[in-house]
């Protein structure tokens, strides 16, 4: 125990390791796992983009903002318990948002638990133009209506999309749809199942136009009947059409999942970028600094725990627990649990009291060594395009995985994968960097990511994921190592953490946004395995566009400090004209003679 309580760095490391394992448990219940929630939800690809971009964009310039204002008027633990406490809040607003349709939501999660039978086997999927499994027959009066959803034997039924209520109810509880055969592996099409909502009626004619897809996907064109109304159902006047499925419903949840997840983001995109700056400033205050280093290890364990637990809790929860609400809420809920339980750590949360004098305008400075260093801004675009190739996976992947037949405890797995395999890796940072150099190491990162995309858009099972995970962490860990290297070699006295706040939080968080953004629209016109090969494609090229660049830079130049303060044995000389090349000795001597005289 330390004499002065404030300074006890024993009980400090312990309450942030703490921290920072409950933290990194807490985020890794949900955030993988959000995009697959707002799929059960109803919302297509282009939408789902559109909010992980804005969450992303929110986040990249929210943060500094909210630790700056914190740390200028001392209320850095009031922010670090205001933020958990109302992040609890915000997570839980996102569960009230009504899907687009309840059934189809609770026969989603009780096919998807006895989807193991189910699945196709490795590498086999129907065709596009397959003929769905015949429904029972319907009453006689039925059989006069008209059917648009199976106008020919090429097209999938869409289920509450262009029935009638009375229609719906003869389908057996335990029949899947085949719109809503996540778990299955040949029940969708790669330009289908993939992208499209869980609710939506799915059609699997390949020569539809670009049109039809985006309306079956629930993105109505200006101008466009709404699915199910009597303008978009020929011979069906009077019919009734499901109000859950039309544009009014699409727009009421795609805005209510706006503000839900802009309130949870500006509630907790401060957080750790608050509990960093704290933890940091108080081991500055007795230089024990170097333990600072060590505690990303606890975050990623907690990560590999969340996501394991949260998606093995998934897995067997009971589906009539969940009231009306898709089986993606678990999630939330785990998150909740989880913030609530970091919330009790907080109070004891290291922040230094003492305010220490630093230098001004940091981030001045950094931009400024930014734009004057020609090799960092190389690498600050290299960070954005990785940030934009990374969103694709973060977003779209457990898309990918649910429709080859994995289960929520498989991508809790592929989670924990990656961020066991990167602290794995971590003893090899040096080695790394001394064989490969900070530029071979970027390329390193580069072209395992490459590889990763291209094998996840190659796809064959369920668990034809989890080899790629090993990848990843090379990937990540190899690119943040060496930002790192590259930001301690250029770097002036006060700037280092400036310009690793500015690389992870706007480059990376900006490319994230913009991935976002673009990726849903991509992947709803030429499916999710066309673009990973377009990401793979974009990184080999700007590797090959770096590696020429960089060749014709001017070299760096270094400085050997050790020849300024003493010579090498081969060069000294016991003579008195060897003594007055040594310009140490010789200054030495001059102000010697000076004080004599």
């Amino acid at each position: 125990m330390s004499a002065n309580p404030q300074w006890d760095v024993r009980r400090a490391l312990g309450v942030a390791r703490l921290f920072q394992l409950a933290c990194g448990a807490r985020d890794a219940c949900a955030t993988p796992f959000l995009t697959l929630y707002l799929r059960q939800l109803g919302l297509a690809a282009p939408w789902v983009g559109v909010l992980l971009g804005t969450k992303h964009l929110l986040a990249a310039f929210w943060a500094p903002f909210c630790a700056f204002l914190a740390k200028t008027h001392q209320k850095r633990r009031v922010l670090l318990m205001g933020s958990l406490l109302g992040s609890v809040g915000a997570s839980l607003s996102l569960v009230l948002v009504p899907p687009l349709d309840k059934e189809l939501a609770i026969r989603s999660c009780n096919a998807s638990r006895s989807g193991a039978a189910a699945v196709a086997p490795p590498g086999v999927s129907p065709p596009a133009n397959a003929t769905p499994t015949p429904e029972p027959a319907a009453d006689p009066g039925a059989g006069a209506r008209s059917r648009p959803a199976q106008k020919s034997a090429g097209t999938v039924h869409a289920p509450g999309a262009a029935r009638d209520p009375g229609e719906r109810g003869q389908e057996p509880p335990g029949l899947l749809p085949s719109a809503l055969a996540g778990s299955a592996a040949g029940a969708r099409t790669a330009s289908q199942g993939l992208l499209q909502p869980v609710t939506s009626g799915a059609q699997g004619n390949s020569g539809e136009s670009a049109t039809e897809v985006v309306r079956t996907a629930g993105l109505l064109l200006p101008g466009d009947p709404e699915p199910g109304s009597p303008a978009d159902l020929p011979g069906a006047k009077g019919q009734a059409r499901a109000p859950d499925l039309s544009s009014e419903g699409l727009r009421r949840t795609f805005i209510l999942c706006l503000a839900s997840l802009v309130l949870w983001e500006l509630l907790t995109a401060p957080l750790q970028q608050v509990a960093d700056d704290s933890l940091y400033e108080y081991l500055d205050f007795v230089d024990a600094t170097d333990r600072y280093r060590s505690l990303w290890v606890w975050g990623l364990l907690g990560t590999a725990a969340g996501a394991c637990g949260s998606g093995a809790l998934a897995g067997q929860l009971d589906c009539s627990l969940l009231a009306s609400r898709p089986r993606g809420a678990v999630h939330l809920y785990g998150y909740a649990l989880l913030g609530l339980l970091a919330s009790l750590v907080s109070p004891a949360f290291p922040v230094p009291v003492c305010r220490r004098r630093e230098p001004s305008h940091r981030a001045a400075k950094a931009l400024s060594l930014l734009g004057g260093d020609p090799r960092l801004l190389l690498l600050a675009l290299t960070v954005f395009l990785i940030g934009a190739a990374t969103s694709t996976v973060q977003n779209f992947l457990f898309w990918h995985m649910e429709d080859h037949g994995s289960s929520e405890l498989v991508m809790g797995f592929s989670v924990a994968l990656g961020a066991l395999g990167e602290i794995l890796l971590s003893p090899l940072k040096t080695k790394l960097l001394k064989k490969l150099s900070r530029a071979g190491t970027v390329g390193l990162g580069l072209g395992c990511l490459a590889a990763q995309l291209l094998y996840y858009s190659l796809l064959w099972s369920w668990w034809s994921v989890l080899p790629a995970q090993i990848l990843g962490a090379i990937s990540n860990g190899a690119l943040w190592w060496a930002v790192g290297a590259s930001i301690e070699a250029v770097a002036t006295p006060g700037t280092e953490r400036a310009l690793s706040a500015m690389f992870r939080g706007h480059f990376f968080g900006g490319g994230l946004s913009l991935g976002s953004f673009v990726g849903g629209f991509v992947g709803l016109r030429f499916g999710l395995p066309v673009l990973y090969r377009a990401g793979c494609v974009a990184l080999l090229l700007w590797l090959a566009l770096l590696l020429a660049v960089r060749s014709r830079l001017p070299q760096e130049r270094k400085i050997n400090y050790s020849k300024l303060l003493a010579t090498e044995a081969s060069d000294t000389s016991d003579s008195e004209e060897g003594t007055e090349r040594d310009w140490l000795v010789k200054a030495m001597q001059e102000e010697h003679a000076g004080w004599k005289g």
